[in-house]
This record gives C-alpha cells, sequence and structure tokens, in this order.
C-alpha cells in the first residue's frame, strides 16, 4: 500500500495514538477520516471529523456510509477500566469487550466490504502486549485484548482472498493520556504509528513495536510459572 494515496479512516483520533495516527497521515498525503465520539474534540487540521461510538452499531453503520472510498481502517479507539476478573465489576469487563473485541469486529464486518470495492486495502488494530499476559489490575484488559488478537489473526484469514491485509500492532505502554499514572518505560505515539505503518506498507501481518512487546510474545510459548517469574522480575526493575 502506498500510505501517500491511501483513504484512511482511524478510530480514536481525538487524542493519543489514535490523533499521532491521523496526524502522520495527513502529513504523509493521505486523505483521512478522524473518528471519535466526541468528534468536536478532534483538533487536527486537513481531517474529516465525523461522529463514532464503535460499540453503538447504528453509529458504526453510519459512518461506513459516510466513507465510502477507505482503503485503510486503522482500529485504534480503546478503554482500560483497571477490573479484574474475580472481583472487578461487571459493567466494567463488559465494556472492555464491547469495545476491544464486539467494537473492533463491527468495524471490520462493517468496512470489509467498502475495502474489498477500492482494491482490497488494509486494516490495522492496534494491540497490546497485554494480549498475551497479565498482571493484577489488567484482567479485563487483558481479555478484551486477547480476544481483540484472535480476531485479528481469523480475519487476516478471512479476508486474504479479497485481498485485505490485516495487521496487529503490538506494544506495552505508550505515553499517552491512558497511560499516564505509569512510571515504566513507555514508548511515543509516534513510533507506535511509524511501525505501524512500516508494517502495512510491508503486508506485515504482526508489528511487535517495542523490546517489552518482544520480550513477551519470546516468552509465552514456554511454561507459564517460569514466564510469569520473568514477567515479575522485568516488572520490578
Amino acid at each position: 500500500m502506498d500510505i501517500s494515496t491511501s483513504v484512511a479512516l482511524v478510530t480514536g483520533a481525538n487524542r493519543g495514538i489514535g490523533r499521532e495516527f491521523a496526524r502522520i497521515l495527513v502529513e504523509r498525503g493521505a486523505t483521512v477520516y478522524a473518528t471519535a465520539r466526541h468528534p468536536e474534540s478532534i483538533d487536527l487540521e486537513g481531517v474529516r471529523a465525523l461522529q463514532l461510538d464503535i460499540t453503538d452499531p447504528e453509529s458504526v453503520a453510519a459512518v461506513a456510509a459516510a466513507a465510502p472510498n477507505v482503503s485503510l481502517l486503522i482500529n485504534n479507539a480503546g478503554i482500560t477500566t483497571g477490573a479484574d476478573l474475580v472481583s472487578g465489576n461487571l459493567e466494567k469487563i463488559r465494556l472492555e469487550l464491547d469495545t476491544h473485541f464486539w467494537g473492533t469486529l463491527s468495524m471490520t464486518r462493517a468496512f470489509a466490504p467498502v475495502l474489498a470495492a477500492n482494491g482490497g486495502g488494509a486494516i490495522v488494530n492496534v494491540l497490546s502486549a497485554l494480549s498475551w499476559f497479565t498482571i493484577p489490575g489488567t484482567g479485563s484488559y487483558h481479555v478484551a485484548k486477547a480476544a481483540e488478537w484472535a480476531l485479528t489473526n481469523s480475519a487476516r484469514s478471512e479476508l486474504a482472498a479479497q485481498g485485505t491485509t490485516v495487521t496487529g500492532v503490538h506494544l506495552g505502554a505508550a505515553n499517552t493520556d491512558m497511560m499516564r499514572g505509569y512510571d515504566g518505560p513507555k514508548v511515543s505515539p509516534t513510533a507506535v504509528v511509524e511501525a505501524a505503518l512500516a508494517g502495512v506498507e510491508a503486508k506485515a501481518a504482526e508489528v511487535l513495536v517495542d523490546d517489552w512487546s518482544r520480550f513477551i510474545k519470546a516468552g509465552v510459548a514456554g511454561e507459564p510459572e517460569p514466564f510469569y517469574e520473568g514477567v515479575r522480575a522485568a516488572l520490578a526493575g
């Protein structure tokens, strides 16, 4: 894919990684639909701002109808509630799954025929190293991102015949509002976007943005106990 001639739609484009996706795509010459639940919060020039709540099927359908020329879909919108699975608030757990799994699936289903009509195109799903491991306070996020990772792999297989590539982007912590309370190493949103777009251009199935995601991916196939001992040791510094 030539990013400069693409027509991109970015979810959650009002801040963080999503805003950086929209900014860099415009900088590279792409046509960009920037979406958010409150589009008035999008402060970028050169984009077309659209209202979108990915957990609302009617909102998703309206956006797909309003953007029939999309060739690059960036599924970035996400939340984190800090809910554990056993003791956490069930509504928060459902919200994370509704957002990361059902919301991403809804967007994928809505835009698959759009991408097919425009030559195939590409989908980017912004995932996480937490797709592959968990620690206390991340249970619902881990489950939701693991489900989104599985969705990414299934969609890649299902959409290959229409020429649509699906790239999963994994990272540890990013320097965004969502992670402002985290004191560990953080990758910049710019680095995430640059790595993701390079992956799109290379038709990569998976992009591991930082050392943490590479460390986790390398160890996850091993036995759980020593793997989690290594994770805890790394987090302890």
